[in-house]
């Protein structure tokens, strides 16, 4: 308690703590494009619960990730080495996660292409088993991203209570966004494929990294805001174009 009091008046801690949030919230938003392109294929009435059951034990579970920081920080240190780079078990989860997105985007994106092919998709299934798996798709990606994300507050902060609490007002801001960001994209299915390339990139840098080539995160994210406001860009032109249609019609 004495330790947290002491990081209430500290203004180092604040700053930790907003840097976090903010850290932390950057990286949530790959996290929801990818739930919010899963769950809108769910049934209407499990949507708003599937993302909240997904989020809610991401939240879970990176709690419980930080009660074991000592060994996640372990997972840094090189199992083997191959092509001269030395992979540790951090790697190997970034690649693994990495060929996960970059499955599941190429595979959406030909779904998109070639709708006929839908009825070989998980969702096509019955309620149940398209719910659980996209509940168990959402933690997968969530783990890979956690683990990632604590190694580096570790080296931003060494107070596990600024980092709970990053990670409970983060979560907490991706519950609030979730549903307004997948209505979003489901009024605008242009976004759809938008968003389908954003995660096969975010797919292909955490390969890259797991093979130990650095790529800065603002590279990645500077590419997405731009490609998001041509987006927007396009969507009130459309929207302008529909309107000066109904009014004529109107005439």
């Amino acid at each position: 308690m004495q330790e947290i009091l002491t990081l209430v008046q500290s203004p180092e801690a604040w700053v930790a703590l907003v840097t976090l949030v903010v850290m932390e919230v950057v990286l949530g938003i790959d996290n929801l494009i990818f739930i919010s392109i899963l769950t809108n294929k769910l049934p209407g009435t499990h949507r708003v619960k599937a993302r909240r059951i997904g989020i809610g034990l991401a939240l879970i579970m990176r709690l419980a990730l930080l009660g074991t920081i000592a060994w996640i920080v372990q997972l840094t240190r090189p199992v083997f080495e191959a092509f001269g780079h030395g992979f540790s078990w951090k790697d190997m989860i970034l690649i693994a996660g990495g060929l996960f997105l970059v499955w599941k985007a190429t595979k959406e994106i030909h779904h998109s292409v070639d709708p006929k092919d839908h009825a070989e998709d998980f969702i096509a299934t019955s309620a149940i088993n398209s719910f659980t798996a996209a509940i168990g798709q959402i933690l997968l990606l969530d783990l890979v991203f956690s683990v990632d994300s604590i190694i580096t507050a570790v080296g931003m902060t060494p107070h596990l209570p600024i980092m709970v609490a990053a990670v409970v007002i983060a979560v907490t801001v991706m519950l609030l966004a979730a549903t307004p960001l997948a209505n979003f994209i489901e009024r605008n299915p242009t976004i759809v494929m938008l968003a389908l390339a954003f995660l096969l990139m975010i797919g292909t840098t955490l390969i890259a990294e797991g093979m130990g080539f650095h790529v800065p995160k603002g590279y990645i994210y500077a590419a997405m805001a731009f490609s998001a406001l041509v987006e927007g860009l396009n969507i009130m032109a459309r929207n302008a174009r529909l309107r000066k249609q109904r009014a004529e019609n109107v005439h």
